[in-house]
């Protein structure tokens, strides 16, 4: 009987638990990282309502099994669906939606992100109330290199980070690591790896979800941050502010390559390189979105986000999001064959194109009132009737 309990919870893509009155959602994919399914969106978000709704629920930890926290979206879905109009629309919508409530979520949570944390899949982390990684956690945007864009929130998270940090995070797809988490705002603490379990142990026995009393409890087990020397938080900012405040895609790279010539800037190289083997369109409808960001309320940048993500998926204006993600993850060639090739090829007037409203009742719907915080779901959308 034991055994068939654990096959059990081991075919759960979302294991919930109840502990007192501690909920711990685990997302359970760790062969595939911890990828985001539909299965796992849909999971996550009925335990999230049910645990918001029920009074003896105080507190919500969230982890991920394995070397993985999450990874992002689960790439293959996306392409193996290619050849279907808006295939992936349930689970882009879920998505969305969900973020919303994990931005404005009314009860404290917890992240516990011990390895990688990517794209959509930091997204479940870096909104909550406490975020707290350690020395094997990495972080990263990199989205637009594969000929999509910074999502799930992040036009709005990497839009208020310091100076033009967010932009060189989207367009360059940079690593962070746990410290540099912290010193950016996007994690909360840092906790050794060695001392998480006992964290989560205390954390699980807390009989409180109040934010001080769970912050204090944190801090039993955090330690102060000191950044490498070698971090692109220490002593290139000015530099990052400068190049990444440029108008254009191009004109960025023309100062970054500029940088990159003066002594003791080595650093910029194979950044460059990084950059000029991304998709052009990715990169421009990024930055695009990063500056919208700017100026944008949450629901605003998901709603602009949802739109991005249904066009590119549409091939609205190229077919790059496929051949990035044939070239990464299917054939592993590493070569893509971007359309338009460069950046002197993309079309501003094409660009502008995927961030113009859907047809019809095609858009993401954030609840509006309070009354209906758990509303606008998928079911209720004009999107369901694209899958019959």
């Amino acid at each position: 009987m034991a055994q068939e309990g654990r096959n059990i919870i081991d075919e759960q893509v979302v294991v919930g638990e109840e502990k007192g009155c501690v909920r711990v959602a685990t997302l359970n994919r760790p062969r595939q990282l911890n990828v985001i399914s539909s299965e796992v969106v849909l999971k996550l978000a009925q335990y999230l309502e049910t645990w918001e709704k029920d009074d003896k629920t105080k507190l919500i930890l969230i982890k991920g099994a394995g070397r993985a926290f999450s990874a992002g979206g689960d790439l293959k879905m996306f392409y193996d669906g290619r050849e279907s109009k808006d295939s992936c629309v349930e689970v882009v919508y879920r998505m969305y939606w969900l973020c919303y409530h994990i931005h404005t979520y009314k009860k404290t949570q917890v992240s516990l992100v011990n390895g990688i944390s990517m794209g959509g899949g930091a997204s479940l982390k870096v909104p909550m109330k406490f975020s707290v990684v350690t020395e094997k956690t990495v972080f990263a945007t990199p989205e637009a290199s594969i000929g999509f864009h910074t999502d799930c929130g992040f036009s709005y998270i990497h839009s208020r980070l310091p100076g033009h940090l967010g932009e060189f995070l989207a367009l360059t797809g940079a690593r962070l690591n746990g410290k540099e988490l912290v010193a950016t705002g996007m994690a909360t603490h840092f906790v050794p790896s060695a001392k998480l379990a006992d964290l989560e142990a205390r954390l699980v026995n807390l009989d409180s979800g109040d934010a001080e009393v769970v912050r204090s409890t944190i801090e039993e087990f955090s330690e102060k941050i000191n950044l490498n020397e070698d971090s692109i938080l220490n002593n290139k900012q000015s530099i990052i502010n400068e190049c990444f405040s440029k108008e254009s895609v191009k004109q960025i790279i023309q100062a970054f390559e500029a940088e990159g010539s003066k002594e003791g800037n080595e650093w910029i190289a194979p950044v460059i390189k990084g950059l000029k083997r991304s998709s052009p369109t990715g990169l421009n409808i990024t930055l695009h979105s990063i500056r919208e960001g700017r100026k944008q309320t949450l629901s605003d940048c998901l709603k602009k986000e949802f739109r991005l993500t249904v066009n590119i998926l549409r091939n609205t204006i190229s077919p790059d999001v496929y051949e990035g993600i044939r070239a990464l993850t299917i054939d592993k060639d590493n070569s893509p064959k971007w359309n338009p090739a460069t950046l002197d090829e993309v079309d501003d007037e094409k660009i502008n194109l995927v961030f113009k409203p859907l047809e019809d009742d095609i858009e993401l719907h954030i609840p509006e009132t309070e009354e209906n915080r758990w509303g606008s779901k998928y079911e209720t959308s004009g999107c369901a009737s694209l899958r019959g």
